[in-house]
């Protein structure tokens, strides 16, 4: 790491976005960086955890939509010794004397917030998004951007033209400084001259990725950062960057790891699904750079005899005479005998019923916590808590359903998403 900054005045900035619509129903009850994934952590424990491994352990998140879950996650998992100086703290969308509303984007939510940045003294800010997959060390980063120069860097990732319609463009000279930006260019747009320059190509990136697209990671120099910012412009990617080009030095930095962007139910189902593979694409198997998560002290997931093939199964679940294959298995997730699973998600539960609450369910012909016997359930997401009861049958019949909501269940591009807390009644057919 460069010996020219002071870690301890770097701010990291976890930005956690807006409503999640696009994540709907997982983000109903809570905001998307609360989202469960892996079977046990969170999504904001990602960038929560390429920062700490970094050693920038002065670290904010910034949200302002059903933070409630997110507020209980952070402050049980992340509690710094009073020695270390780092802390994670939760800055939510305030009312004060000098602002009134909501954070209207991704630069008001920094900008109203740095009578809390500015008590730090930084020099420098990494801001980071709350909903993708990646491990980035950001010491490379940052070495390159005091080497470079730079007022604000940019990590960039190579996209194909087809990708590249969805995201923003940037144009590089030879020695990575960015000179031009273009918001999600049309299909049939000509885009030949934003290729990536020759000098600046990793010889091993694939041939077909020829144009470089914003993270919407940065980081910024404290200075620069309070300069353009000083003005109404509501978001980085869409009008402080454009802006800045023109005055700034903004340079690139080209990242050549996995990354995805884990927005939506498609592309939240396919990267928690892909942990199941032989070598996934992120690795969470890593003691070096560990994913950082709530500590539960929950036991050792218990098998009564199941059949496991390419599965992910968390702590205190209890499977029982069961066929899973190629699925995620949440935290005290209960299986009951003669069920099949494949490509599920379960999210597990916040609790375990007692005795008690199991005989009251079976009085009012309520299921248990979890799924019951003889379920057959492929491609679909379990959140939270929800109760399904016997012999019952999801995305299996054949049934297509439009993309729409269904009560207890939801629908996006073929995936069932069945409801946090919901009951779903023995023999039920989806």
């Amino acid at each position: 790491m460069s010996k020219e900054i002071d870690k301890s005045r770097v701010i990291s900035i976890i930005l956690g976005g807006g409503k999640g619509t696009r994540l709907y129903p997982l983000t109903k009850e809570r905001s998307k960086p609360a989202v469960s994934f892996g079977g046990k952590y969170r999504i904001v424990d990602i960038p929560i955890s390429n920062c700490i491994n970094s050693g920038f352990k002065k670290i904010y998140l910034l949200t302002q939509f059903n933070s409630a879950s997110l507020h209980l996650h952070i402050s049980n998992s992340y509690n710094f010794d009073r020695f270390s100086n780092g802390f994670v703290e939760i800055l939510a969308a305030e009312q004060t004397l000098e602002h009134s509303g909501w954070y209207e984007g991704t630069a008001d939510a920094v900008r109203k917030n740095f009578i809390h940045f500015k008590t730090q003294k930084p020099t420098h800010y990494i801001i980071l998004s709350g909903d993708q997959l990646y491990r980035m060390d950001l010491n490379d980063f940052m070495d390159q951007h005091i080497k470079s120069g730079a007022d604000v860097s940019i990590a960039t990732i190579a996209v194909n033209r087809r990708d590249a319609s969805g995201f923003g463009i940037m144009k590089i000279d030879d020695e990575h400084k960015i000179t031009e930006f273009m918001e999600k260019p049309a299909p049939d747009l000509n885009i030949d001259d934003w290729k990536i320059p020759e000098a600046s190509r990793d010889p091993m990136l694939p041939k077909e990725k020829e144009y470089l697209a914003s993270m919407g990671i940065y980081i910024f120099n404290a200075d620069t950062m309070e300069e353009i910012l000083n003005n109404d412009k509501q978001d980085f990617g869409k009008e402080i960057i454009p802006m800045a080009i023109k005055t700034k030095k903004i340079n690139s930095y080209i990242f050549d790891g996995y990354w995805e962007d884990i927005g939506t139910i498609r592309s939240f189902y396919d990267a928690t699904l892909d942990l199941t593979n032989v070598k996934p694409q992120f690795n969470f198997y890593d003691e070096r750079e560990p994913i950082f998560t709530q500590m539960t002290n929950l036991p050792p997931c218990k098998m009564n005899h199941a059949d496991l093939t390419a599965c992910i199964a968390s702590e205190g679940c209890v499977i029982t005479d069961s066929m899973i294959s190629h699925s995620v298995i949440g935290i005290r997730s209960i299986i009951e005998s003669g069920t099949v699973l494949d490509g599920v998600i379960t999210m597990g539960a916040d609790f375990y019923e007692s005795d008690e609450e199991k005989a009251k369910n079976k009085e009012t012909g309520t299921p248990n916590m979890g799924i019951g016997k003889h379920c057959h359930i492929a491609k679909t997401i379990i959140d939270k808590n929800a109760r399904i009861g016997d012999n019952c049958s999801i995305n299996v019949s054949g049934k297509k359903y439009e993309n729409g909501d269904y009560g207890n269940f939801y629908v996006a591009d073929g995936i069932i998403v069945i409801r946090k807390n919901v009951v779903i009644p023995s023999g039920t057919i989806i």
